[in-house]
């Protein structure tokens, strides 16, 4: 008895998937990097402020950290 398989996919090449993972890590990495840069941002921004401007803002230098990441990741 012969069976046979029909193994072609429904209509996409396996070169377009490639090419679609590649595009799909890319864009994982840009938005991952555009968020390491607000991250650095804040906290550069945060850390040129004097004790006082900060204070003024209710935010004491063990905070930045935290604030930054909440900034950039959107975590608590």
């Amino acid at each position: 008895m012969a069976y046979a398989t029909d193994i072609r996919s429904a209509g996409r090449s396996f070169g377009a998937t490639i090419l679609e993972r590649v595009a799909a890590l890319r864009a994982a990495w840009n938005d991952r990097a555009a968020k390491a840069k607000v991250y650095r941002t804040t906290i550069a921004e945060l850390a040129s402020l004097n004790d006082r401007d900060l204070a003024d803002l209710g935010i004491s230098r063990i905070q930045i950290a935290d604030i930054a990441r909440q900034a950039a990741y959107g975590e608590n």
